[in-house]
């Protein structure tokens, strides 16, 4: 079964053609990065409008560059929820059309499902899993049983990983996106230049819970009394300790995740899965705790088409369909957080 999977969750705008679920015959991602830089993050009314621009061309290459028509096609996938409605919006209604025109079932999917789902592409994943979705909207860690079936022990609080990335590289000026220029920086930093903190979270309900918001604060406002004597206050070592205290503070949940549930195989996905520092850290829990660990290689981490039809390739085997009445939404609807 060939699938068409269509990506327009935020501001980028993709397209990808995935075969049985499992096997990518090609992915094309239109970023608009170089369009919001100046903002500091991204518009919507912006996205939207550039996604309008870009999604015919996007679909028209992913199908060419997997070699084959759209008559050719089993089905279609495209994301609905959740992100920046005016995005989801052109995603969906180019689908829309394309199932109209083509008489093609088409199925829309939850974007974090999606992400989750991901690494399946490229690997050979059994059930259960941990999942560790971390991304610049979302940051939870669940039991995945099925590609549907998820259980979520753990979310960020406040401000989600990626997102914090994002505020302390815009304090600093570092640059836009800011993980990316942090994971960069931190190459060139010490992480013992600051213990900056790791909120207490760990108790009751709230075991698997990250909470960014304080240390977003103590990089921010606070730097001074988290600085180690004999460091430099550059930005490398401000980027290199944050990023360790952001990291190690999943990490830790996902240890403990690991031995309350009895699983060890642990799958990532989301824009901050490609960070340097996080697949150092997992690989090590790989190494030393002896856990399966998969993570998606770094074209399937951020928004892409290929984690879309992927997952909607599952549905679409099962005869499950959307109406074309069906809406975007852009909250998380379906995920139930859990107390074990």
């Amino acid at each position: 079964m060939l699938v068409l999977g269509i990506e327009t969750s935020c501001d980028e705008s993709s397209a990808a053609v995935v075969e049985n679920g499992n096997t990518l015959l090609s992915i094309v991602v239109a970023t608009q990065i170089e369009i919001h830089k100046p903002y500091m993050g991204v518009v919507p009314e912006i996205a939207s409008r550039t996604h309008v621009e870009w999604i015919n061309g996007v679909v028209k290459k992913s199908l060419s560059d997997a070699g084959v028509t759209l008559d050719q096609i089993d089905g279609i996938a495209v994301t609905n929820r959740p992100g920046l409605s005016g995005s989801l919006l052109v995603g969906l209604s180019f689908a829309k059309g394309l199932s109209l025109a083509s008489g093609k079932p088409f199925i829309a999917v939850d974007h974090i499902l999606a992400h989750i789902y991901s690494a399946h592409i490229e690997n050979d994943i059994t059930y259960p899993y941990l999942a560790l979705l971390v991304s610049g909207g979302h940051t939870l860690i669940a039991v995945v049983r099925d590609y549907e079936e998820i259980e979520v022990l753990g979310t960020t609080i406040d401000d989600a990983c990626g997102e914090a990335f994002d505020k302390v590289a815009k304090y600093y000026n570092l640059g836009y996106p800011g993980g990316v220029i942090i994971d960069k920086l931190s190459a060139s930093g010490d992480d013992r230049a600051f213990s900056f903190p790791d909120p207490s979270l760990h108790k009751g309900n709230h075991r698997y819970d990250v909470s960014y918001s304080g240390l977003k604060t103590a990089v921010i406002n606070q730097l001074d009394h988290f600085h180690n004597k004999g460091f430099e206050k550059s930005h490398e070592n401000i980027a290199a300790s944050f990023q360790k205290a952001a990291i190690d503070m999943l990490i830790k949940r996902l240890l403990k995740a690991s031995k309350d549930t009895g699983i060890k195989t642990i799958v990532t996905g989301g824009g901050v899965a490609a960070n340097s520092y996080l697949r150092k850290s997992l690989s090590s829990l790989s190494a030393l705790k002896g856990l399966k660990v998969f993570s998606p290689s770094l074209k399937l981490c951020g928004d892409n088409g290929a984690m879309i039809a992927g997952l909607g390739y599952h549905y679409l085997k099962k005869g499950i369909y959307s109406p074309f009445s069906v809406t975007v939404s852009p909250r998380v609807s379906g995920l139930r957080k859990t107390y074990p």
